[in-house]
């Protein structure tokens, strides 16, 4: 097989390892992700009471795992964000725990042609050939259309990660704005046929 002509990181992060969160880890999760949202600055927008929240699969990169969520308020935002922890070597709790909290007004309930809710942050940078620089990008989202088995993202014609579709969600982590392509994200069917494709930057 020849060189590589483009070499970027594909594939990252460790595949999902729990199943959402629930019971005493979810309302652990669910305590330090409010947290987090009480200290955003309102701005503008009234952010309101949070309501219930939604949980996506884990990812795993660079040795710390990334609990993606999402609760709609009672003003019509939005709140998402994160939890992170890094894995206890002897399997118990998590430690050195992160917590990332954000609002966004720009939800599907008031864009009812939307066919992906995503949601995106930026981890950290990268550095590639020749001094090309690129962002390592963590999205998670929820399929609204049915019958979603897998998501991937996609770089220009590059896969660069995939994860099952779990009641509807999903959770990526890819390489983004490097050498001129910004990142897609594709939901694919049981059968491999493409349902829905959307930029993370669809609008801007």
């Amino acid at each position: 097989m020849p060189p590589d002509q483009r070499p970027i990181p594909r594939f990252v992060a460790e595949p999902p390892h729990e199943g959402l969160p629930y019971g005493r880890f979810g309302e652990a999760l669910a305590h330090r992700f409010l947290a987090a949202c009480a200290d955003i600055e309102a701005g503008d927008e009234e952010i309101g009471e949070p309501g219930e929240i939604t949980w996506f699969p884990d990812r795993t990169y660079a040795g710390r795992t990334y609990v993606p969520a999402v609760a709609p308020t009672s003003s019509g935002v939005e709140l998402f964000g994160f939890v992170s922890y890094r894995r206890s070597a002897s399997g118990g709790e998590g430690a050195a725990y992160e917590t990332f909290a954000d609002v966004t007004a720009e939800t599907a309930a008031a864009n009812p042609d939307w066919t992906l809710d995503l949601s995106d942050h930026e981890l950290e940078d990268y550095l590639g050939l020749e001094g090309r620089r690129g962002t390592i990008t963590l999205l998670w989202g929820r399929a609204l259309v049915p019958d979603g088995a897998v998501a991937t993202a996609e770089l220009g014609t590059t896969t660069t990660d995939q994860c099952p579709v779990v009641d509807d969600r999903f959770t990526l982590v890819s390489l983004d704005d490097y050498t001129g392509d910004l990142l897609e994200v594709r939901l694919y069917g049981h059968e491999g046929r493409e349902l829905a494709v959307e930029s993370l930057y669809e609008g801007e």
